[in-house]
């Protein structure tokens, strides 16, 4: 069995396996901020509309992954927010995904982007072929009105948020555009909301369990700073890479990753290093799925479950339920595995096995200060069985 600080140095050595090259994120970097400043540029169709361009998703958490397959493009979720002159009287859904497009098209052009732009259902996808390749996903999105902020900050402090943290997160509320909308084509004032800033900065307040409130102004914001990486980062991180590799046959029924960041974010508790992070995590992820709807609900928007797959009829062959208990059980085994020899033999094949990460035995031996093949007999889990859907059914952004 290895000690807590020779698993702890294991999963440091994992996680830096499976993140990104620095290049990759400079490249990121690099690309929001070119289109930031293409929106902002005088012949912009959107330069009087105030554009603000900012990453979400894992990018902006520090929590992305190198995918299982190498060849496999980088998703770079962005939003663009037009903060001035376009309301929901103005425009549809339709109109403001159409001006965001024209430019979009424009900027593809002028870059010499050869795929052509891709519509998808809440946004638009530029696909990029070179050194370091990159889906980029733009939602276009204005800011909420003054009622949906309103909502949002009282159901913020229904749920136990103070005033300062409501009030700042409700205010970052945006509406953004979907075209399976029934009302995508006409003058509504129901529109679909997000709060990819909100989030961001809820979990930026549980990375550092000091931190209540951040507001960022700059009109492009900068990408986290994964240099620095917390133990509640590279915990998610080792999770999402057990959960592609338990379902790397059919990733249309696996736990999608902001129900994994959202319960693991709740569940860290400010631990002070990886493993004891993860054990914390694990044993808690659980008890924080709700017994009635919302089941995981979104924390910057508390009427929002991010679980709403999981009863939806059409969904039902899919068992996606039944599929994240099923992996947070084996991911609770295969983590408790890793620790239970000192054989780096086992060790090395359990990483690969369960997380695909190529670490070579006499490397790991000596990165560990582990002794030469051990004969402790190690009792291996019981897989747990992935429910398999009969036919595939996949969700477009």
């Amino acid at each position: 069995m290895t000690t807590k600080e020779q698993k702890k140095l294991l999963l440091e050595n994992m996680t830096s396996l499976l993140e990104l090259p620095e290049s990759a994120y400079q490249k990121a970097k690099d690309r929001y901020e070119d289109i930031g400043k293409w929106f902002d540029r005088d012949e912009s169709l959107c330069k009087d509309n105030n554009p603000h361009i900012f990453p979400q998703g894992s990018f902006r958490l520090g929590t992305v992954i190198r995918p299982l397959d190498e060849s496999e493009a980088y998703d770079l979720d962005l939003a663009c927010n037009l903060r001035k002159g376009i309301t929901k009287k103005t425009h549809t859904q339709e109109s403001l995904k159409v001006l965001v497009g024209r430019e979009i098209e424009s900027y593809r052009v002028a870059r010499r982007i050869k795929a052509s732009k891709e519509a998808k259902h809440r946004c638009w996808r530029l696909e990029y072929q070179d050194d370091h390749n990159f889906h980029m996903d733009i939602v276009p999105s204005i800011p909420a009105d003054d009622s949906r902020q309103k909502l949002i900050f009282e159901s913020l402090r229904k749920s136990g948020a103070d005033d300062s943290f409501a009030e700042s997160t409700s205010h970052m509320t945006i509406s953004i555009t979907d075209d399976r909308h029934p009302e995508y084509k006409q003058l509504s004032e129901n529109w679909h909301i997000s709060n990819p800033e909100g989030y961001a900065n809820w979990f930026k307040s549980r990375m550092n369990l000091s931190l209540r409130s951040i507001m960022e102004q700059a009109q492009v914001d900068e990408i986290p700073i994964y240099q620095r990486k917390t133990p509640l980062q590279r915990s998610i991180q080792l999770l999402k890479r057990h959960r592609d590799m338990m379902f790397k046959d059919d990733s249309d029924v696996k736990p999608i990753s902001i129900i994994i960041t959202t319960l693991a974010t709740r569940a860290y508790q400010g631990e002070s290093d990886i493993e004891l992070a993860i054990s914390s995590i694990l044993s808690r992820m659980g008890n924080l799925v709700n017994s009635s709807r919302p089941r995981v609900p979104n924390p910057v928007d508390p009427a929002e479950d991010f679980a709403d797959r999981w009863s939806r009829p059409e969904c039902n062959h899919l068992n996606l339920e039944q599929n994240f208990w099923n992996w947070l059980k084996q991911a609770q085994n295969d983590f408790e595995l890793l620790g239970a020899s000192d054989d780096a033999n086992f060790i090395s094949e359990q990483a690969g096995q369960k997380f695909s990460v190529c670490m070579d035995a006499s490397e790991l031996r000596k990165c560990l200060g582990l002794a030469m093949a051990s004969s402790i007999t190690i009792i291996t889990p019981k897989e747990h069985t992935i429910s398999q859907p009969a036919k595939p059914w996949r969700q477009g952004k």
